[in-house]
């Protein structure tokens, strides 16, 4: 199954982008009817974030997730095989200016990199002009890690580490020059997690972003991918390097980083992951969302 499926993304990938598009929002819309068990984590999760929205605008919000969901899934084949000329025409790269005067000064960077469901498209992109180091989880299916290894591997000179690898070789890599591509906002349980608040929730947030940022004395830049409606592309910005942080409070630090990922999430909610179970882990006493 798991090849037929490549097999489909490949052949999907030579169709126009806005065509590509369509098709990606109906499977989305399928997804949406088949799988009641994520469904009803991301109307949970939207409920619980946007409480003022009432039941159609959640109905209307959950429905826009699934499309761009779909789209990510169907999109991926452009990731892995479409040619650098192609990919260069759609995926649109602001900022890249910032990380370069950082590297110039010898200053190394931490990408924090919110799951949005365009992340491997940002991921690509920024490979296409810099070398980074990245923390990769094997997927327990062998056909399906060898096409998302490929993929965020197949231009330039990347680093990808295992998991369990040690802290030391991140910081040694970003010292060395090469921004740390970093996933900070899942719910990994509550080792080295603090809780501080996500859309006014309490959420169990590893304190990894500014423990790495002490310890390789790093600049943290924000990055923000997006699908574009239609064949417009994706539009991918690195923002501005984050100015006294960490400031060494660490719950102060991941509540801030926490809050500055809102801010990212609120102009384009349909497009962040809410498939996965954020507020999986509660504080001690309290009754689980889902």
């Amino acid at each position: 199954m798991s090849r037929l499926f490549i097999a489909l993304l490949w052949l999907l990938h030579w169709l126009p982008l806005s065509v590509l598009s369509r098709i990606g929002e109906g499977f989305g819309l399928l997804l949406y009817a088949l799988v009641g068990r994520r469904r009803r984590i991301v109307k949970t999760n939207l409920s619980n974030c946007f409480p003022d929205l009432d039941e159609d605008g959640l109905h209307r919000l959950t429905r826009a997730h699934f499309r761009m969901l779909g789209r990510s899934f169907l999109e991926r084949g452009l990731q892995w095989w479409a040619p650098r000329e192609r990919l260069e025409r759609l995926v649109h790269l602001h900022g890249a200016e910032h990380v370069r005067r950082l590297l110039d000064e010898g200053t190394p960077v931490i990408l924090m990199v919110p799951h949005f469901v365009g992340l491997d498209m940002g991921g690509l992109a920024i490979s296409m002009h810099f070398d980074v180091v990245n923390i990769y989880a094997r997927q327990s299916n062998k056909v399906i890690d060898r096409w998302l290894y490929h993929g965020r591997s197949r231009f330039g000179h990347q680093i990808l580490l295992p998991r369990d690898e040690s802290i030391r070789s991140v910081v040694r890599e970003m010292k060395a020059g090469r921004p740390f591509f970093y996933l900070p906002d899942m719910d990994h349980g509550r080792k080295d997690s603090v809780f501080v608040p996500f859309f006014g929730i309490q959420a169990a947030t590893i304190t990894g972003l500014p423990r790495f940022a002490r310890m390789a004395k790093a600049k943290v830049v924000p990055v923000s991918s997006r699908f574009l409606p239609g064949g417009q592309g994706y539009e991918i910005t690195l923002g501005e390097p984050w100015a006294d942080y960490p400031s060494g409070d660490l719950e102060a630090d991941v509540a801030c980083m926490n809050a500055r990922i809102e801010a990212m999430v609120r102009p384009m909610p349909e497009q962040y992951y809410w498939v996965h179970r954020r507020f999986k882990t509660r504080p001690e006493g309290e009754r689980g969302f889902y």
